[in-house]
């Protein structure tokens, strides 16, 4: 019984963090979409924040959820949003 007990968790655990990045990473990639025309960054920072944000999206679209969050921090972080 701990056994099925723990896998059932394991796999509730698993399927809520799935759940949450589908509407995550849309939610970032808008964030972005709508700081970059403002943002006060150089063209070298510009490029490399929608090269970032590309990327995220298409790993997100891949299932690769975990290398899109990366992308994704990475490009809000030069945008300094959250």
């Amino acid at each position: 019984m701990p056994k099925l007990a723990i896998f059932t968790a394991a796999m509730l655990l698993v399927t809520t963090s799935m759940s949450f990045a589908q509407h995550k990473h849309p939610i970032d990639v808008a964030k972005i979409d709508a700081a970059l025309p403002k943002a006060q960054i150089n063209s070298a920072q510009r490029a490399q924040v929608i090269s970032l944000r590309n990327e995220g999206e298409r790993l997100h679209y891949a299932g690769k959820h975990g290398a899109a969050e990366v992308a994704l921090e990475k490009a809000k972080g030069t945008l300094h949003i959250h």
